[in-house]
């Protein structure tokens, strides 16, 4: 069997090193790297191509599951387990195809089981699944409600507003949060389909029936539900990239 490279990513020691003493014990695998926050997590796995990622999400910077969007974007790309604290995430976590979801204090039996289950996911990878190009664009979302687990579809949400630490996907008069940040759902959506026009806003650009400016002469998005959206200073380029004025 062949090892596995492993790539740890976790901002507190003792927890990293929780996870070296559970992993060392096992055979075929090699622990590549620890990273102590995001932007290290990605450089590491650039660096070192790990099959497999353990990755915190509560981190400094860059969080775990923009993180795993960028390994999403590698070639090959590899499986990630999240390991966190905190259950608030999973639906997140889901979204972003992780192999499994550990609760901390890790369970030695429950990490063997998660690592079983990387192994089988990457046996089954395709060429070329995991891929660097900039065309892959997120398609859809899941996000909770008081049923379980609901699909969004990309294509039906009409606008992203921001709060906090989360995202709230409107589609038609219903809405979800998501854990998201805004930077990595514009980075993430298609560009074509989508527009920022605001710090905590991003809306479909078919959305948008037209602009008009207020007294201070801002401009401001006129919506398909006949809401309105005020456009920030530092996106005001962005209305005259699609008005050509």
């Amino acid at each position: 069997m062949t090892a596995l490279k492993v790539l740890i990513a976790d901002d507190e020691p003792l927890a990293a090193d929780r996870l070296v003493a559970l992993l060392d014990p096992l055979e075929n695998l090699d622990i590549v790297g620890i990273a102590e926050d995001g932007d290290q997590a990605v450089a590491l796995a650039a660096e070192h191509q790990p099959d497999l990622v353990l990755l915190d999400i509560s981190m400094p910077g860059m969080d775990g599951i923009e993180v795993a969007r960028h390994l999403a974007r590698a070639e090959p790309r590899p499986a990630v387990i999240f390991v966190t604290a905190y259950d608030q995430f999973a639906v997140a976590a889901f979204e972003v195809a992780a192999v499994d979801y550990l609760m901390k204090p890790v369970d030695r039996n429950r990490l063997i089981a998660a690592i079983e289950r990387a192994r089988e996911a990457l046996d089954h990878r395709e060429p070329g699944e995991g891929k660097a190009a900039d065309s892959l664009f997120l398609t859809e979302f899941w996000a909770s409600d008081m049923s379980g687990l609901v699909r969004i579809a990309a294509a039906d949400i009409d606008r992203i507003s921001a709060e906090r630490d989360y995202m709230r996907l409107h589609v038609g008069d219903r809405s979800w949060l998501i854990h998201h940040s805004m930077a990595s759902l514009e980075q993430g959506l298609d560009p074509a389909m989508f527009v920022r026009l605001h710090r905590s806003a991003i809306l479909r650009r078919d959305f948008i029936d037209g602009f008009s400016r207020n007294a201070s002469g801002r401009w401001i998005a006129q919506l398909g539900d006949g809401s309105e959206q005020p456009v920030g200073r530092l996106y005001a380029e962005h209305v005259r990239e699609m008005t050509g004025r």
